[in-house]
């Protein structure tokens, strides 16, 4: 911003006319209109007035300061991180609970496929202990179809073992992140009520600020009271102090001839300052 402000400065010829603010016709104060000149109307307020902007930029700042340091509170920033993991768990337990309940079905079907397994090798066996079968050709394919199903239980058992200890693992990590999710609620508790606490004192500090703040603005005029208001919206800042020979916005220091200019103006008119543009606050240490 400096050197941009210096860059400006050297544009500008020595002694170029201080701007006063004007509504209307563009025209400087004593004739005449420099480059970018605001159209505004001469607005004129007393010395203490003026001063008063001076007071209002400084509340202004304080608040900005204040709404600055409620955004970066810590406690705010671990509200968030433990609401975030919460969020996470959430996602987490669903998850678990999905991959438990789906596995509870293929278990079902597993077990189900592995009794009808040994229905049907109970009943080959009941047949074949039962001697209803006479022909060797016979006895021989149900002999071999009780080793088949045998074999194919064993198969169905396996499948059924796994699922179940998949389902088992999905049930205990379902657990494990229900008890976390739990333990982060009483952490959670704990920081929200610090972090209400540490906005509650911004919150107050912001408050007694804004009613300073409503009382100087009760005693600035309407037409300077907006004039500010706008420079503060295109400046960030609206009006900055004269002191010794220098403005306080943009920290630079004004030629000669320009503070002659602006000693030579009337008291109760308001300037501009031409490199950062904010309002320009005459104050008993001026150096005019």
């Amino acid at each position: 911003m400096g050197e941009m402000c210096t860059a400006a400065r050297q544009r500008r010829p020595a002694g170029w006319p201080i701007r006063g603010y004007r509504f209307g016709d563009g025209k400087q104060p004593g004739g005449g209109q420099g480059p970018g000149q605001a159209t505004l109307e001469l607005v004129k307020a007393s010395p203490e007035a003026q001063l008063r902007l001076l007071e209002l930029a400084d509340l202004d700042a304080e608040l900005n300061r204040l709404d600055h340091r409620r955004r970066g509170l810590p406690e705010v920033a671990e509200v968030d991180k433990i609401d975030a993991r919460d969020a996470e768990l959430h996602d987490a337990i669903v998850g678990a609970q999905t991959s438990e309940k789906d596995l509870a079905r293929e278990q079902a079907k597993a077990e189900a496929d592995v009794d009808q397994v040994r229905t049907r090798t109970a009943r080959d066996r009941e047949r074949l202990d039962a001697g209803q079968v006479s022909s060797p050709r016979e006895l021989e394919s149900l002999q071999s179809e009780i080793t088949s199903l045998a074999r194919r239980q064993s198969e169905l058992e396996d499948v059924a073992l796994d699922v179940m200890e998949r389902r088992e693992a999905a049930q205990n990590s379902g657990n494990s992140l229900a008890a976390e999710r739990a333990e982060l609620a009483g952490r959670r508790e704990t920081a929200v009520a610090r972090r209400d606490e540490s906005l509650g004192e911004l919150g107050e500090q912001w408050e007694k600020a804004a009613d300073r703040r409503a009382a100087v603005v009760a005693q600035v005029p309407d037409d300077l009271l907006t004039l500010y208001e706008r420079m503060r919206v295109q400046h960030g800042v609206g009006a900055a102090a004269l002191r010794r020979g220098r403005c306080e916005g943009c920290h630079l220091t004004l030629h000669t001839v320009d503070l002659n200019r602006i000693h030579a103006a009337p008291e109760d008119e308001v300037l501009r300052c031409e490199e950062c543009r904010r309002i320009l606050v005459r104050t008993p240490d001026s150096g005019l």
